[in-house]
């Protein structure tokens, strides 16, 4: 499958005035492609669209809630009126609630879902007949490591996330039965540093956290980035999402055990914060229209991120492990015989 170059792009970004979507976006247009941003918040897309003409970009607004099919349909429709065409689709909408199961309310729960998961499928539904029409393109939906393995106190959040996965396994399937060339990719990070944060509705009576480290905002833009042109089916982001999957599918029973001991604790930070504080369950909350959040001095850098997006080095890093365990095996065994 081959899909264009950046600079030749039209791609659409959903969930853009903050963390991830703004940091994507930024990068898209520093790259020379031109960029529909969406999101709820007014002032985060005018601040955005302002900084990406700041240094000559080409980008163009339009507010939308991901939870109204035609509002998300009307972003698609925007970049080709707009722009002729839509190439590639980023869908980054998330919010959360971070509270035991018993204590979250059954209305709560379900605008998660109609958030963070009916979004990623209305986004979809929006782009794809656009991109059928130019032949080839990349759907790319913000996931999480969450969608392989939930934590506790996120069950809203981990479900949507599980959801998001199911759906889109089976659209991927269905679009290579269609053998069209489109790609659809699952960008599964960890914790990262954005606003997400300080946006969640909280009832622990604190400022919620994830369980560390914490990876930046850019690290996710860079494989967004990548995906766009090199199609990708998943994409775990950070050494600690690698981590979690491996573990995960070695025995489930074993992060049972880690995460009922350190999980709670974690998700916790000594800040202050009540169930009434602003949060984006229902509404933007325009003071966090940034790129990163609070947790700098928790961020780290990753590794495996940069051998993915050099495959021939991560290869041959794979295979020059592997020789050298069958070396040390066969000297061990010579040694002992």
């Amino acid at each position: 499958m081959q899909l264009k170059p950046i600079n030749q792009q039209v791609v659409a970004v959903v969930g853009a005035s903050s963390g991830i979507g703004r940091e994507a976006a930024l990068q898209f247009a520093k790259k020379g492609a031109k960029v529909v941003v969406s999101a709820r918040s007014e002032s985060g897309l005018a601040s955005l669209v302002n900084e990406i003409q700041s240094f000559g970009g080409e980008a163009t607004a339009i507010t939308a809630d991901v939870t109204v099919f035609e509002q998300v349909q009307a972003i698609a429709d925007k970049a080709v009126e707009v722009y002729g065409r839509l190439d590639t689709w980023v869908h980054c909408p998330a919010n959360n609630v971070f509270a035991t199961v018993e204590n979250i309310k059954p209305e709560e729960f379900q605008r998660v879902i109609d958030v963070s998961l009916m979004g990623q499928v209305y986004g979809a539904m929006a782009a794809l007949p656009h991109l059928k029409r130019e032949g080839r393109g990349a759907l790319i939906h913000i996931s999480s490591m969450l969608g392989r393995r939930s934590l506790p106190l996120q069950s809203a959040y981990c479900t949507a996330k599980h959801g998001i996965e199911g759906f889109l396994e089976s659209l991927r399937v269905e679009l290579q039965h269609e053998k069209i060339p489109i790609g659809v990719t699952s960008i599964m990070p960890a914790a990262v540093n954005t606003p997400f944060y300080n946006n969640a509705l909280t009832k622990l009576g604190v400022k919620p956290s994830a369980p560390p480290p914490y990876y930046q905002p850019s690290l996710v833009a860079d494989a967004i980035l990548y995906v766009a042109e090199h199609p990708t089916r998943d994409f775990p982001v950070g050494d600690a999402a690698r981590v979690i999957d491996l573990l995960q599918r070695l025995s489930p029973s074993l992060l049972d055990y880690l995460f009922a001991r350190v999980a709670f604790p974690l998700q916790h930070t000594d800040e202050p914060k009540s169930e009434d504080a602003p949060n984006n369950l229902y509404e933007a909350v325009p003071a966090h229209d940034k790129v990163k959040g609070d947790f700098d001095n928790l961020a780290i850098p990753s590794v495996t991120d940069w051998l993915d997006k050099n495959p021939p080095l991560k290869w041959g890093a794979i295979a020059t492990i592997g020789i050298l365990a069958l070396l040390s095996a066969q000297a061990f065994k010579g040694g002992r015989v």
